[in-house]
Parts: structure tokens; sequence; C-alpha cells
């Protein structure tokens, strides 16, 4: 965000991310009507609350994509009480939001499972990221073998995918908490959510407040995002390879290149 109408209750509450007139980092208009260019910007003019501290211990760029995927993920496990030690997390997808949903699941002491589409990525999950449990979700053997197997679940996908599948995965009074958009409206089966006392609910990013509490986190737990750091000449190609999701898991354009490929 670049700037809030500092007024309305979401404002007040501090969490301006759901302030009806928040100016986006990217794709907005600011006060003087200009467009935002987020990540593209050569310099951005912001009012003090929305400048963020960067802890010292934390490289700009290790840190740069914890300002979007990782309160993204840290805002709703905060909210809806996903931090308990010990229980049982589900992540939906290993992408950029759920590797870091992984950090943060690993960091609070949870016991943490994997739900993706991709048997490849199993390796990566249990031996880099930690992972105690990897399922892929078209198993259906292994889907139904997991039933009532976790407290939480933090979904990130943003493709078209059934819930069903991932209620099955919860306990009693267990969270399932969406964070992707995908284009289709999912359907929600009652039933599932009734007979399990089982909450389904959504996240945002987070507000100012709460994400220097994120970034301080993450530097007394030494957790950054997994990046690769590309020049401004590599935008395309980066583009491209994102679009095969070959990317670990964030790219990161170094902006001083800018100017060094002016030259």
């Amino acid at each position: 965000m670049v700037s809030s109408c500092g007024q309305c209750d979401a404002c007040d509450k501090d969490v301006e991310q759901y302030c009806t007139k928040a100016v986006w980092t990217y794709n907005s208009l600011d006060e003087e009507k200009q467009p935002t260019y987020g990540g593209y910007s050569t310099f951005m003019v912001a009012k003090e609350k929305f400048v963020l501290r960067i802890p010292e211990s934390l490289p700009l760029d290790g840190a740069a994509p914890l300002l979007c995927a990782g309160v993204t993920t840290y805002s709703p496990m905060r909210y809806f009480g996903m931090t308990e030690k010990g229980k049982r997390f589900g992540v939906v997808g290993l992408g950029g939001l759920g590797h870091m949903a992984v950090k943060f699941g690993k960091a609070f002491g949870l016991e943490v499972t994997i739900i993706s589409t991709s048997p490849r990525k199993k390796t990566e999950a249990i031996d880099v990221l930690g992972a105690e449990r990897f399922l892929v979700s078209s198993d259906k053997e292994a889907m139904k073998a997991a039933a009532k197997s976790l407290d939480y679940i933090l979904d990130t996908v943003s493709a078209a995918h059934e819930l069903d599948p991932l209620l099955n995965l919860l306990n009693v009074n267990g969270k399932l908490v969406l964070v992707g958009i995908p284009e289709r409206p999912f359907q929600l089966p009652p039933g599932q959510v009734i007979f399990g006392r089982r909450l389904v609910g959504g996240s945002l990013i987070g507000g100012l407040k709460e994400t220097q509490e994120m970034l301080d986190f993450c530097a007394e737990k030494n957790i950054t995002s997994t990046i690769e750091t590309i020049s401004i000449d590599d935008v395309n190609k980066a583009l491209e390879r994102l679009a095969k999701s070959d990317v670990k898991y964030r790219f990161v354009i170094d902006m001083e290149s800018l100017h060094r490929s002016s030259l």
C-alpha cells in the first residue's frame, strides 16, 4: 500500500489493507492521480506511516517479498490463531506464498504438511524447507488416509480447485483460510463445514503495524524469502520463466541494474 484514507473503521483498527480508499503499490492512482508502478519504480513518495523499517539483519533482496508474500501468509496465521506450537498445519501450494507459510509454520513450532499437485516438489518440501509430510492432492487414497489429520490449512493456490478434499483433511474445529483467488468461484460443501464445526475464512495482506511486526519476527527468526535476484534486462525472460513456474520462489529485480544498463 502507498496510502489509505486514515479515517475509516479499518484505518482506526490498523488494518489499512481493508480501507476502501487504499492506494495500492502498483496499478493504482495516487493522490495526484498519477499511476503507481510498484517494484518497477525508481523511487516512491509516501506518508511516514506507510514507510516500514527493514531490520539491519535482513538482506534487502530477501526481505523485499516479505512485504507481499510474507505478510500475506503471516497475517492470517496470526489473526486466526494458527500459531499454537505442536498443532498440525497444512499448506496448499508450494510457490511464493506457500514457501513463506512453511517457513512461518516451522518458526511457530507447527507440524507442517504440504499439499501440492506436483510430486516433484516433495524433496524440496521435506529436505530443504523442513516439512514433516507431503501430500499429492490428486492421490485420492493418500488424501483419504489423511482425513482429520490437520488443525489448520492455509490455501495459497490461485488455480481452480475443490475445497471438499481439503476440508476433509481438517479435524473438528479446524480452520481453512484462503489467500489465493482462483478465477472460478468456489463451491462450498455445507456438510463438510457443519458436521465438523469447521471454519472457512479469507485474508488479504496485513496492516502497517502487523507488517512491521512480521519484519521484526523474520529478523528474530532469520527468515527471508527464497529468491532469485535478476537485473532489469532479464525481466522479460523472468516473466517467461514465471509462466512455466520456473522460479524458487520469487524474482527480485535489482533496480540499481537500471542505472548500470543505461551507462
